[in-house]
Protein backbone atom coordinates (compact mmCIF):
# COMPACT_ATOMS: atom_id res chain seq x y z
CA UNK A 1 0.00 0.00 0.00
CA UNK A 2 1.20 3.41 -1.12
CA UNK A 3 2.09 5.90 1.51
CA UNK A 4 0.51 9.89 1.85
CA UNK A 5 1.07 12.33 4.25
CA UNK A 6 -1.81 14.84 4.91
CA UNK A 7 -0.73 18.34 5.80
CA UNK A 8 -3.68 20.46 7.80
CA UNK A 9 -4.04 24.15 7.50
CA UNK A 10 -4.02 26.84 10.46
CA UNK A 11 -5.10 24.15 12.73
CA UNK A 12 -3.86 24.31 16.60
CA UNK A 13 -2.53 27.72 16.52
CA UNK A 14 -3.90 29.81 19.35
CA UNK A 15 -6.97 28.91 20.70
CA UNK A 16 -9.43 28.19 16.75
CA UNK A 17 -9.51 25.27 14.91
CA UNK A 18 -8.68 22.80 17.54
CA UNK A 19 -7.76 19.07 16.54
CA UNK A 20 -6.63 17.11 18.93
CA UNK A 21 -3.95 14.43 17.01
CA UNK A 22 -5.52 11.29 19.05
CA UNK A 23 -8.77 12.25 18.12
CA UNK A 24 -7.85 12.54 14.06
CA UNK A 25 -5.32 9.53 14.14
CA UNK A 26 -8.70 8.07 15.32
CA UNK A 27 -10.52 9.15 12.64
CA UNK A 28 -8.26 8.70 9.89
CA UNK A 29 -8.09 4.84 10.51
CA UNK A 30 -11.91 5.04 10.45
CA UNK A 31 -11.36 5.96 7.30
CA UNK A 32 -9.51 2.92 6.69
CA UNK A 33 -6.25 4.50 6.34
CA UNK A 34 -3.06 1.61 7.77
CA UNK A 35 -0.15 2.75 10.05
CA UNK A 36 -1.52 6.20 10.70
CA UNK A 37 1.21 7.96 12.74
CA UNK A 38 0.64 12.07 13.82
CA UNK A 39 3.57 14.68 13.77
CA UNK A 40 3.52 17.34 15.93
CA UNK A 41 0.64 19.29 16.73
CA UNK A 42 0.59 20.99 14.00
CA UNK A 43 -1.78 18.98 11.68
CA UNK A 44 0.26 16.52 10.26
CA UNK A 45 -0.14 12.50 9.44
CA UNK A 46 1.40 9.97 7.76
CA UNK A 47 -0.85 6.59 6.71
CA UNK A 48 -0.74 4.17 3.95
CA UNK A 49 -3.95 3.55 1.91
CA UNK A 50 -5.11 0.98 -0.88
CA UNK A 51 -5.70 3.78 -3.49
CA UNK A 52 -3.19 6.26 -4.70
CA UNK A 53 -5.26 8.87 -5.42
CA UNK A 54 -4.15 12.18 -2.70
CA UNK A 55 -6.78 14.26 -4.36
CA UNK A 56 -9.69 11.66 -3.49
CA UNK A 57 -7.92 11.21 -0.24
CA UNK A 58 -7.49 14.83 1.02
CA UNK A 59 -11.75 15.28 0.13
CA UNK A 60 -12.31 12.33 2.20
CA UNK A 61 -10.16 13.60 5.41
CA UNK A 62 -11.39 17.08 4.69
CA UNK A 63 -14.97 15.79 4.84
CA UNK A 64 -14.60 13.76 7.87
CA UNK A 65 -12.99 16.56 9.38
CA UNK A 66 -15.93 19.07 8.86
CA UNK A 67 -18.71 16.50 9.66
CA UNK A 68 -17.19 15.12 12.86
CA UNK A 69 -15.22 18.01 14.17
CA UNK A 70 -17.60 20.95 12.45
CA UNK A 71 -14.20 22.52 11.37
CA UNK A 72 -13.63 23.29 7.69
CA UNK A 73 -10.06 23.11 7.23
CA UNK A 74 -8.03 23.18 4.12
CA UNK A 75 -6.09 19.06 3.91
CA UNK A 76 -3.07 18.80 1.40
CA UNK A 77 -2.19 14.99 1.05
CA UNK A 78 1.01 14.55 -1.26
CA UNK A 79 2.14 10.65 -1.54
CA UNK A 80 5.61 9.64 -0.40
CA UNK A 81 7.29 9.90 -4.53
CA UNK A 82 5.27 13.45 -4.13
CA UNK A 83 7.02 14.71 -1.26
CA UNK A 84 10.56 13.26 -2.06
CA UNK A 85 10.24 15.11 -5.23
CA UNK A 86 9.43 18.62 -2.80
CA UNK A 87 12.76 17.76 -0.72
CA UNK A 88 14.99 17.38 -3.89
CA UNK A 89 13.66 20.60 -5.44
CA UNK A 90 14.33 22.70 -2.81
CA UNK A 91 17.27 25.55 -3.80
CA UNK A 92 17.75 26.45 -0.39
CA UNK A 93 18.01 22.86 1.24
CA UNK A 94 21.55 24.19 2.58
CA UNK A 95 20.38 26.91 4.75
CA UNK A 96 21.28 27.00 7.88
CA UNK A 97 18.13 28.20 9.83
CA UNK A 98 15.43 25.30 8.77
CA UNK A 99 12.90 27.00 10.94
CA UNK A 100 13.41 30.21 8.63
CA UNK A 101 12.77 27.86 5.31
CA UNK A 102 9.46 27.30 4.74
CA UNK A 103 7.61 24.89 2.56
CA UNK A 104 4.23 25.75 1.05
CA UNK A 105 1.99 22.90 -0.44
CA UNK A 106 -1.23 23.17 -1.89
CA UNK A 107 -3.55 20.31 -3.38
CA UNK A 108 -3.76 21.45 -6.88
CA UNK A 109 -0.89 22.69 -9.49
CA UNK A 110 -3.45 25.67 -9.89
CA UNK A 111 -3.35 27.13 -6.25
CA UNK A 112 0.33 26.37 -6.64
CA UNK A 113 0.98 28.98 -9.90
CA UNK A 114 -1.34 31.68 -7.65
CA UNK A 115 1.31 31.62 -4.70
CA UNK A 116 3.30 32.87 -7.89
CA UNK A 117 1.45 36.22 -8.17
CA UNK A 118 2.97 36.90 -4.04
CA UNK A 119 6.35 36.91 -5.45
CA UNK A 120 5.89 40.59 -5.79
CA UNK A 121 5.90 40.42 -2.07
CA UNK A 122 9.51 39.27 -1.76
CA UNK A 123 12.28 41.49 -1.02
CA UNK A 124 15.65 41.02 0.13
CA UNK A 125 16.49 39.44 2.07
CA UNK A 126 14.04 37.03 1.71
CA UNK A 127 14.33 34.30 -1.05
CA UNK A 128 11.32 32.63 -2.83
CA UNK A 129 11.17 29.80 -5.58
CA UNK A 130 8.44 27.98 -7.10
CA UNK A 131 8.98 24.97 -8.21
CA UNK A 132 6.77 22.22 -10.09
CA UNK A 133 5.40 20.51 -6.45
CA UNK A 134 5.75 23.41 -3.90
CA UNK A 135 6.84 26.63 -3.17
CA UNK A 136 10.00 27.75 -1.20
CA UNK A 137 10.18 30.63 0.95
CA UNK A 138 13.15 31.38 2.95
CA UNK A 139 13.69 33.92 5.28
CA UNK A 140 16.69 35.22 5.76
CA UNK A 141 15.45 37.96 8.72
CA UNK A 142 13.42 35.94 10.12
CA UNK A 143 9.37 34.80 9.27
CA UNK A 144 8.03 37.78 11.81
CA UNK A 145 9.98 40.25 9.58
CA UNK A 146 8.30 38.86 5.77
CA UNK A 147 5.93 40.88 4.17
CA UNK A 148 5.24 37.05 1.86
CA UNK A 149 5.43 34.71 4.56
CA UNK A 150 2.72 37.11 6.30
CA UNK A 151 0.62 36.92 2.95
CA UNK A 152 1.01 32.98 2.43
CA UNK A 153 0.14 32.37 5.97
CA UNK A 154 -2.71 34.40 5.67
CA UNK A 155 -5.55 34.61 3.36
CA UNK A 156 -3.69 35.01 -0.07
CA UNK A 157 -1.97 31.50 0.58
CA UNK A 158 -5.25 29.82 1.66
CA UNK A 159 -5.29 27.56 -0.67
CA UNK A 160 -1.81 26.21 0.40
CA UNK A 161 -0.23 25.03 3.97
CA UNK A 162 3.01 25.77 5.29
CA UNK A 163 5.63 23.49 7.04
CA UNK A 164 9.20 25.08 8.11
CA UNK A 165 12.03 22.78 6.55
CA UNK A 166 12.80 20.98 10.04
CA UNK A 167 9.35 19.70 9.83
CA UNK A 168 9.46 18.84 5.81
CA UNK A 169 12.55 16.24 6.91
CA UNK A 170 10.82 15.03 9.71
CA UNK A 171 7.63 14.02 7.64
CA UNK A 172 10.07 12.38 5.01
CA UNK A 173 11.76 10.43 7.75
CA UNK A 174 8.10 8.98 8.58
CA UNK A 175 7.63 7.98 5.07
CA UNK A 176 11.04 6.75 4.18
CA UNK A 177 10.47 4.44 7.66
CA UNK A 178 7.45 2.62 5.84
CA UNK A 179 9.40 2.20 2.42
Amino acid sequence: MPAFVALLRGVNVGKNKRVPMADWRAQLEALGYAEVTTLLNSGNAVFRARSSSARAHARAISSAIERDLKLSVAVVVKSSADLAAIVAANPYAGAPDHSRLLVAYTQESKSLAELAALSRLSAPPDEFFVGTHAAYLHCVGGILESKLASAMLGKAGASATTRNWATTLKIQALLDARA
